[in-house]
């Protein structure tokens, strides 16, 4: 079958085949047929080295397909169901599951670094984050498979799995934004426009996003920003909004020191500062301990938008029937597996007219 495989961290191509096998499923396993995958920017971290990754393995991490086979053990999924995939599937039964915070089960994680599901001859190959959507069929726990409904375009299910769920998710679950409220958003990109449409639903009055590249602005305004500016132009129109005092919150979808010490500096005393960007291991934030004392200001860490998979991915997309939510409106390129790479490269640059790239497989 076609897979991108990634042999070695720090290359900047994926080696795209026809000659990778799958392995499984096995018992409370479920084998997908992948018919759309996103590509995000954690899929260049894991290239790069800034996030953890495997090689050599598939890359890709947001998607969704079709069952084709359950493993001994799974009663609640069929062949022919719909799903997305969840890259932080819960157990169920470990402490953090257990006090609700899904989203930071570990316990499937670690597997993900410990089983190769996929194949290249006589070479094990690992699935990014215990996926591998940039393959046109893939392996997975059961609980990492959230059923949609059949009427779902599977390029939309995709959106859902990693990017509207961290940016939705982070301004809902994370910062539980409350109508009526100021923020201010770094960065938009495709998690970036999620946040932007999750502070729309959720009552958020003043929605200002923060890019360097001046073509993005007008892509922000039409997802819900109110206003777009660059980086210089964050202090004048907080002086001109809140009156100097600071927004509420301050979301940053970079994961760089600069976006999240200013995420800070921009909040108002008392406000707070979701960090839902992933950044690298190194990259080092400097506070002193006398304004982390003075302003009472939070710092949230949002992983997978604080996610609970099942309830949130049911969540998007009454949002999406609604007309709450625009994940069609985020779809800027459908590309065939062979453009791959050209995808890549796009995200890569920055380009100012690309939300999310969509890699169809079927």
């Amino acid at each position: 079958m076609r897979a991108a495989v990634l042999h070695e961290i720090g290359t900047d191509k994926l080696d795209l085949r026809d000659d990778v096998t799958v392995v499984g499923p096995g018992p409370g396993e479920v084998r997908v047929r992948v018919r759309a995958s996103g590509i995000c920017h954690s899929d260049l971290s894991a290239m790069n080295g800034t996030l953890p990754a495997m090689a050599p393995g598939v890359v890709g991490h947001e998607g969704a397909g079709e069952i084709v086979a359950v493993g001994d053990g799974v009663d609640h999924l069929a062949v022919g169901d719909h799903v997305t995939v969840s890259f932080v599937p819960p157990c169920g039964h470990c402490p953090d599951c257990v006090r609700g915070e899904l989203n930071l089960c570990a316990v499937h994680v670690v597997e993900a670094f410990t089983t190769a599901r996929f194949r290249l001859g006589d070479q094990q190959l690992f699935g990014f984050s215990g996926l591998g959507t940039f393959a046109e069929e893939l392996v997975i726990p059961a609980p990492a498979a959230v059923k949609v409904d059949a009427d779902v375009p599977f390029e939309t299910a995709a959106l859902i799995a990693c990017g509207v769920l961290t940016g939705v998710g982070a301004v809902l679950n994370t910062a539980q934004v409350r109508p009526g409220s100021t923020a201010v958003v770094f960065g938009c990109g495709g998690v970036g426009i999620s946040v932007i449409q999750g502070l729309r639903i959720a009552g958020a009055t003043t929605i200002v996003a923060v890019d360097p590249v001046e073509e993005k602005h007008a892509v922000a305004r039409r997802f819900g920003a109110t206003h777009a500016v660059t980086p210089d132009q964050v202090e004048a129109v907080k002086h001109e909004l809140t009156a100097s005092q600071g927004f509420d919150y301050a979301f940053d979808v970079v994961g760089a020191p600069a976006t999240i010490r200013a995420g800070w500096d921009h909040v108002r005393r008392g406000g707070s500062v979701i960090v839902v960007g992933a950044g690298r291991a190194d990259a080092m934030v400097e506070f002193s301990a006398q304004e982390l004392f003075l302003h009472d200001k939070k710092i949230l860490g949002s992983l997978y938008g604080s996610a609970h998979v099942e309830r949130d991915t049911a969540a998007m997309i009454r949002f999406w029937r609604a007309g709450m939510l625009d994940l069609d409106g985020m779809i800027s390129r459908r590309i065939d597996f062979d453009d791959l790479n050209g995808g890549l490269e796009v995200l890569r640059a920055g380009a100012g007219d690309v939300i999310r790239q969509v890699v169809t497989l079927a």
